[in-house]
């Protein structure tokens, strides 16, 4: 997945004197902002591959449970 950006805007607020400076961000800045955005979206896909594989191993050992014998109400008592 690729990310495009626009030219942002970097606000800058001097709370003791109210002043506001609006500029546009530099190159240095919109790299740091376009590796933080790639970095989020990988933590998030890895984050939803260690859910799929716990889904997956949680359905395979329920299956393997029911295949023992045991019964729905079984497998909820034992949290699955």
């Amino acid at each position: 997945m690729e990310a495009r950006y626009s030219m942002a805007k970097v606000t800058i607020v001097n709370v003791e004197t109210g002043e506001v400076i609006e500029r546009d961000e530099t190159a240095e800045e919109t790299l740091y902002r376009q590796k933080i955005a790639a970095e989020h979206l990988a933590n998030l896909a890895f984050r939803q591959e260690l859910q799929a594989a716990a889904d997956a191993a949680k359905a395979s050992a329920t299956a393997k449970l029911a295949a023992l014998g045991l019964t729905a109400d079984d497998l909820r008592a034992l949290g699955l």
